[in-house]
């Protein structure tokens, strides 16, 4: 079954929130820090994987992600506070536990 995942990223000085979508969270993140993706994210450095949330429909994902874009600030910190009370970047752990996946996805090293 794939799986889809909603993520909030920040940037160093956890100035912005980016919030996305995706249905390989490893390939999306390696993209944002490597500066692949332009806009928004490449413009302010979110390369900071603090929050993600799991997601079999992507219909439950698009609404997901919708919800937490409607949210004040302060609602989107409480939320990182759950799974990551100290706003560390997740993406080492997610690619240490995935690192099987990396050739697969056409990614030759480990981000930063």
């Amino acid at each position: 079954m794939k799986a889809f995942y909603v993520y909030m990223m920040t940037n160093r000085s956890r100035v912005v929130f980016y919030t996305g979508i995706t249905n390989s969270l490893m390939r999306r993140i390696w993209q944002h820090q490597k500066g692949q993706i332009e806009g928004f994210t490449k413009t302010y450095k979110v390369n900071r994987l603090i929050y993600y949330e799991r997601f079999n429909d992507p219909r439950d994902a698009i609404a997901r992600e919708k919800e937490i874009k409607g949210w004040r600030r302060e609602k989107k910190n409480a939320l990182v506070e759950t799974m990551n009370p100290k706003w560390g970047d997740l993406s080492p752990m997610l690619f240490q536990h995935m690192r099987g996946s990396l050739a697969s996805l056409g990614m030759t090293e480990l981000a930063p």
